[in-house]
């Protein structure tokens, strides 16, 4: 089995390709548009690279492929308003949580699942969110994660022209 390690921001264009493996399976085929490659790059090399960052990436690299990376979760911080069940103002979240097609059930991604909730657990972060596929379900019931009552919902706001 592969070592988990915390990305850095080398990591960034391993960890855009990975985003591109999960959304290509989430809105099959991968959306065509590529902005969101650049932006992607740029935020995780900013993020990854701060002194205290809210971002983090926990990966495993790919043994046949120097340079390239296997698995990744990705998780960032969320200032929110306390709540009776977790007074803390700071909630994780999980995003990209992704292994490469050639590379499953090898357990990496759980080894970055465990890293990063472990990081969220040294952060004093008591709630942790994530949205999962039914394929990674079972993953993170393993993990202690149930499911809410509460639903999702989304708003699109066009971009203002300034």
């Amino acid at each position: 089995m592969g070592e988990v390690r915390r990305a850095t921001e080398a990591d960034a264009a391993e960890l855009v390709r990975l985003r591109g493996v999960f959304l290509g399976e989430i809105a099959s085929p991968e959306p065509a548009a590529d902005e969101w490659r650049g932006v992607t790059f740029e935020v995780l090399q900013t993020r990854l690279a701060a002194p205290d960052p809210t971002m983090v990436a926990f990966v495993v690299d790919r043994v046949d492929r120097p340079g390239a990376l296997a698995a990744c979760a990705v998780g960032a911080v969320d200032c929110r308003l306390g709540g009776p069940d977790d007074p803390t103002s700071e909630h994780g979240y999980v995003f990209n949580v992704v292994t490469d097609p050639d590379q499953r059930r090898r357990g990496y991604s759980r080894l970055c699942m465990t890293a990063l909730l472990d990081w969220y657990c040294d952060r004093g972060i008591r709630t942790v969110d994530l949205r999962a596929c039914p394929n990674g379900e079972p993953l993170y019931h393993s993990l202690g994660f149930v499911r809410t009552t509460y639903p999702a919902m989304r708003l699109r706001l066009a971009a203002s022209e300034a």
